[in-house]
C-alpha cells in the first residue's frame, strides 16, 4: 500500500500514543504534554498508510534563522523503507534557506541523518537538562 507524506495533517491522541509507545519513546508517558507539543510545533509532518499513522516528525523554529527537529519516528514495521527520509526531506525543503537546521540524534540514527546532509557541528557537544533516564 502507498504511504502518503503530509506537512499539514491532523493527528489523534490514540494514534500518536500508539506510535510513540511502539518506538519506546518516553514522551508517551506524558500524553497531554506530547499532544500539546506536537500540535504547537512550527511544522508537523506525518506518514500514513491509508488512514493509519506510521510516521511523525516535527520542527520548532524562530521562522527565520534556526529550526530544530526534535521528533522523528517511524513505526518499526515500516522502517528502512524510505519513509523517514521522505518526511525529513519534506521538513528540510520548508527550511532550506535557514542559517541552521539542528537535531540531536541517538547513536542508531546518526548514519540516517548523515545521509540527509547533517554533520557534527564543529567542536560542539549536545547538552541538556533532561527529565528522563533512557539516554
Amino acid at each position: 500500500m502507498e504511504i502518503t507524506i503530509s506537512l499539514s495533517d491532523s493527528i489523534e491522541r490514540n494514534e500518536v500514543l500508539e506510535l510513540y509507545k511502539t518506538n519506546n519513546w518516553s514522551a508517551a508517558n506524558k500524553p497531554q504534554s506530547l499532544l500539546l507539543a506536537l500540535n504547537n510545533s512550527h511544522s508537523l509532518v506525518t506518514a500514513r498508510e491509508a488512514t493509519k499513522l506510521v510516521g511523525i516528525g516535527n520542527a520548532i523554529s524562530d521562522n527565520y534563522l534556526v529550526v530544530y527537529y526534535p521528533h522523528m519516528l517511524v513505526h518499526p514495521k515500516h522502517q528502512r523503507k524510505g519513509i523517514g527520509t521522505k518526511m525529513m526531506k519534506a521538513l528540510q525543503s520548508k527550511y532550506s534557506g535557514f542559517h541552521q537546521q539542528m537535531l540531536t540524534a541517538d547513536s542508531g540514527a546518526i548514519e540516517f541523518y548523515k545521509s540527509l546532509g547533517f554533520e557534527k557541528a564543529g567542536n560542539t557537544e549536545s547538552m541538556w537538562v533532561y527529565e528522563g533516564n533512557e539516554h
